[in-house]
């Protein structure tokens, strides 16, 4: 068989860039899988793919060429809104709205927090511009727009070097003809402006929230269009043409012109992924309630599966700290009101920096050491400890090397940095101010679980835990403890579960059509055919990315609130809209989703404000964790024993080590640690471990009574 033809039928790759390591992930059509993991290359990010790609052509023996799609999750996005290095953009607005994104709810995510400050807008005010036009409120024109003042707006943006325009109208979501007309009017005489219309983006009510999407996704626009054109142009220096798929915020996959012109939609691209692969892998155990755990080198992320399914929000802030969606706390960040897995975030990673405080309290992170210069144990003159170090120190990481032996270790420096920097200042000896470190990051990514868990209703203490990345099986079973869990899962290809989970997840698009009126006064006739036309748009945009009409799958959900709200859910809908038992039906499964999310629900009438669809395109090439096998040299590990401390109050007790290419179903009682080249496993003493069919580990916290 041809193997070019071969590679063309499913050779895939996933591959994820994070702050410390770049993951891919090879997967060939027989099965098999080859994982890579490469130092991120911050000053030019698609290098590192390029680099890990190229070793990963070699060893599985195939051809550039060969390769048919490449998933890619990418923190270009995120990292310009954090590094504040985006666009010089402008806003265009309804003439008196032009503070609608600095006033933005008049909220503070914290009541009695004097010391909080609001972030700066993306858009300083004096390039923010009111333009004196107007839609009412039933989508009436009340001020019809004129283009020449907008032509004098525009040229006034554009000597001052404006790189991005943001146009944001008043109601544009009931009539978009304004927005419209100007952003063709910037398309055809100011084609070197990019544009961002509200309505291509967000057609939904709500004003400071459309506007702070819009304005998000103009800010992004050149930085992501940038890196994927480079990024694409690299790989086909090396020979591959694959398409170039983006993983989007929602866990599905969009076409790189999507992502070109809708970036705003995959801000958490690389997190998302390890989301809805947990999902996939959690069903073949008939696990269906999990806590999802990924930590990596910079930050530490949580999530939830219920029934399933990952749990999803359509608002989420973009803030430093502690970013998480939530209906309750808002006003920390930039708000992006957008289909999104439910992520909590904190910087906590391998990588992230232990200091003292001017109060002599022990911190880590958010600051990191990222992959340059690295933890000191990496040799490359970062004198201060990280979290890494603090594990190196424990006996918890290979002395020798870390990623299969490519990255070399020395932890002299670790115990020099810990010693200096925490353990002399503190009055500690090194193996408690080692254990300190490791136990104030597991405190602080506990806190991430407990803001997808607690603070939405949810028992930990009910659920799994799959832990995953770079340091999540290292320290999984210690904040599974601090939750109640009593079983953790470190998946197979733990390390890069994140590209992983992109193979198996499905291209999805999101349309929505604004309504906005009493569910019992709406024309189901003229409902459905706004549905009618969002399906057709979803089938559409799938087609362009290649997928037929047989491999489309068409969603279809409803926004709804009690009248006189100002937020909503949204409900699935069985049926055609115009059909009465149908809205009956839609009705009550709202009291129920109400009441399950706020602990009570009303006899209130409803009312619709947008109808959804969710547009997915299936693939038969996506990945089956069941039946694909890693290769052995991801496996591999050091055989033998060493001295481990578990706990800062006992001696360090010798520690059996094994490959995990070794372990079996048969229990293994801890303590043990597990290597393999991805990851590193900890099993303490008080827990047994295993491996199931597909090759994933199952810990079992022991509890004392036992």
């Amino acid at each position: 068989m041809d193997t070019a033809v071969a590679g063309k039928a499913g050779v895939r790759v996933g591959c994820d860039i994070g702050g410390t390591f770049t993951d891919i992930v090879l997967s060939m059509p027989d099965g098999r899988i080859f994982v890579n993991k490469t130092s991120t290359t911050s000053e030019n990010l698609g290098q590192a793919i390029v680099q890990g790609l190229g070793a990963l052509i070699a060893q599985a023996g195939i051809r550039p060429g060969d390769i048919a799609e490449i998933v890619h999750g990418t923190t270009t996005a995120s990292n310009t809104i954090l590094q504040k290095v985006g666009a010089k953009t402008a806003v265009l607005t309804t003439e008196g709205f032009r503070d609608v994104l600095e006033i933005g709810r008049i909220r503070t995510p914290t009541m009695f927090d004097l010391a909080w400050q609001k972030p700066d807008p993306l858009v300083p005010r004096r390039y923010r511009r009111g333009i004196r036009e107007r839609i009412g409120a039933s989508g009436q024109v009340v001020t019809p727009l004129e283009l020449d003042e907008v032509r004098a707006v525009l040229r006034e943006l554009a000597g001052e070097g404006i790189e991005s325009i943001a146009i944001c109208f008043l109601n544009s979501y009931i009539n978009p003809a304004h927005e419209i007309a100007v952003r063709e009017l910037i398309e055809t005489e100011f084609p070197d402006i990019l544009v961002t219309a509200s309505c291509d983006v967000l057609p939904e009510i709500k004003e400071y929230e459309r506007t702070s999407t819009t304005v998000v996704n103009a800010y992004i626009l050149p930085a992501m269009r940038t890196y994927l054109a480079r990024l694409k142009a690299d790989l086909a220096d090396m020979g591959v043409t694959a398409s170039l798929q983006v993983m989007a915020s929602n866990g599905g996959m969009m076409g790189v012109a999507s992502a070109t012109q809708r970036p705003v939609f995959a801000v958490a691209s690389g997190p998302a992924g390890g989301v809805a692969g947990a999902a996939v892998l959690g069903a073949l155990g008939g696990e269906h309630e999990l806590i999802v755990f990924d930590m990596g080198g910079t930050t530490a992320k949580a999530s939830i599966v219920t029934d399933g399914v990952p749990a999803l929000t359509t608002e989420y802030e973009f803030r430093d700290g502690i970013s998480a969606s939530s209906r309750f706390v808002k006003g920390g960040g930039y708000v992006l009101k957008v289909p999104a897995i439910d992520i909590a975030e904190v910087g906590a990673g391998g990588g992230s920096i232990a200091s003292i405080d001017t109060g002599g309290l022990l911190c880590v992170g958010p600051e990191s050491a990222g992959a340059w210069p690295g933890p000191a144990c990496y040799g490359n003159g970062n004198p201060r400890p990280t979290v890494t170090d603090a594990n190196m120190v424990l006996g918890y990481l290979n002395p020798e090397a870390l990623a299969g032996g490519s990255l070399k270790v020395d932890p002299r420096l670790s115990r020099e940095a810990v010693q200096e920097h925490i353990a002399a200042p503190l009055q500690l000896d090194l193996t408690q101010a080692a254990h300190g470190i490791r136990r104030v990051a597991n405190v602080n990514m506990a806190r991430a679980m407990r803001a997808v868990t607690i603070e939405r209703g949810r028992d930990p203490r009910d659920m799994t835990m799959i832990a995953f990345g770079g340091g999540g099986p290292l320290h999984a079973v210690d904040v599974a403890r601090l939750l109640g869990v009593k079983r953790v899962i470190a998946p197979v290809m733990a390390g890069v579960f994140c590209s992983a989970g992109m193979l198996s997840a499905d291209a999805e698009h999101c349309f929505v059509k604004a309504v906005l009126r009493p569910l019992a006064d709406c024309d189901g006739a003229s409902v459905q055919a706004a549905i009618d036309a969002l399906c057709r748009q979803g089938r559409e945009v799938l087609g362009s990315e290649g997928y037929g009409s047989h491999a489309v799958d068409i969603q279809v959900s409803a926004d709804l609130r009690y009248l006189g709200q100002s937020s909503e859910l949204t409900v699935p809908l069985a049926g055609a809209f115009a059909d009465a038992a149908v809205q009956a039906a839609l009705a009550r499964d709202f009291n129920v989703m109400y009441e399950r999310t706020f602990g009570y629900s009303s006899e209130e009438p409803l009312e619709l404000v947008n109808v959804r669809i969710f547009a997915y395109g299936r693939s038969a090439q996506r990945l089956d964790f069941a039946k694909s096998g890693v290769d052995g040299s991801a496996l591999a590990g050091v055989s033998g024993e060493r001295y481990v401390s578990f706990d800062p109050d006992t001696e360090p007790c010798l520690t059996r080590l094994m490959p995990r290419s070794e372990m079996t179903a048969k229990p293994l009682s801890g303590p043990l640690i597990i290597e393999s080249y991805d990851t590193t496993i900890v099993v303490p003493p008080d827990a047994r471990a295993c491996a199931d069919a597909i090759g994933n580990i199952i810990i079992e916290l022991v509890s004392e009574a036992s």
